[in-house]
């Protein structure tokens, strides 16, 4: 479980196709406080440290991961949202995440307003998991969705959050992953059953 607030932005060392899985090497500043078959989300996504190499270390995405998340598109070099698994018994500053991501979104806008960014996104889903003022997880960021359409939505981001995370990257056309509100998700299919 996860809250959303990224710990630091990572960057990609490594990447190692091997059968259908892909192996993502990564450098962070606390790759010395990891351990194996610990949990960490990146862009959102949980998933098992395999390997550590000094400053380095391994997880490792499966062919469903990647069907479903950016992280197939990676190239060395690139930067990476990184959260470790939250500490029972303390804050839960973001929304509770469980790092599964629902899919992906395409940033289709990018608009600068007095020192803060308005990012807006389309996606596939269609049974409208935003809503107003609820929560969503981009790249692994606990975000507020400032509009919601039956396939697109908007997020604000403050100074902070665009400088701390891969945000300040985004640019018209990038890929991101989504995690929607399990809440909602939960009264979604509550809802829809009993139509």
């Amino acid at each position: 479980m996860f809250t959303g607030i990224i710990e630091e932005i990572a960057e990609v060392i490594a990447l190692k196709n091997e059968g259908s899985n892909l192996h993502i090497s990564c450098r962070a500043s606390f790759t010395d406080e990891l351990k194996i078959d610990q949990s960490v989300a990146h862009n959102g996504v949980c998933l098992t440290v395999v390997d550590i190499q000094e400053d380095v270390y391994t997880i490792t995405a499966i062919k469903e991961t990647l069907d479903k998340t950016n992280l197939g598109k990676l190239l060395v070099g690139d930067k990476v949202n990184i959260e470790r698994c939250m500490l029972l018994g303390a804050r839960v500053d973001g929304h509770m995440v469980q790092g599964h991501v629902d899919q992906t979104a395409v940033c289709t806008s990018v608009k600068e307003e007095g020192g803060s960014h308005v990012f807006s996104f389309k996606h596939k889903l269609s049974d409208n998991m935003t809503v107003e003022k609820g929560s969503v997880c981009v790249n692994g960021v606990s975000l507020t969705v400032v509009n919601s359409g039956d396939t697109t939505f908007s997020v604000a981001i403050i100074p902070y959050t665009y400088a701390h995370t891969n945000f300040h990257t985004f640019k018209e056309g990038t890929v991101v992953n989504i995690e929607y509100d399990i809440l909602g998700k939960y009264i979604s299919k509550l809802f829809l059953k009993n139509i």
